[in-house]
């Protein structure tokens, strides 16, 4: 089963077992995340698109680690006034791993088997 996620402004197509890298999330490592904004499902020739989002349905994955990507520089001038500025930057990660991919229908049998 694979799907369309939405976290930080950003969609992700992930599935079952895969590992992506978000903005960063709040958590420590080892932490369960649930992503209730799911864009579209897509399970064989079946696909349940959302209006924004599908209905009951989530992804949950695990934070694997917190870290920063590759430093940028940042530079500006204007020409011809002696105005010159270099600036550093490392955007802030998380990385996630993708466990389960849940419906409407199995979130529910999931809940009541739980509730047993």
């Amino acid at each position: 089963m694979k799907a369309i996620i939405e976290t930080g402004g950003k969609q992700y197509y992930v599935s079952e077992g895969e590992t992506i890298y978000v903005e960063k999330l709040e958590g420590k490592e080892g932490d369960k995340v649930v992503f209730d904004k799911v864009v579209m499902i897509v399970n064989g020739k079946k696909s349940k698109v959302g209006q924004p989002y599908v209905a009951g349905a989530s992804a949950e994955g695990t934070i694997v680690k917190h870290d920063r990507a590759k430093k940028i520089i940042v530079y500006k001038q204007r020409p011809k006034k002696g105005y010159r500025k270099k600036q550093g930057h490392r955007q802030g990660f998380t990385r996630v791993m993708i466990s389960k991919i849940r419906t409407s229908a199995q979130k529910k049998a999931a809940e009541t088997t739980e509730e047993a």
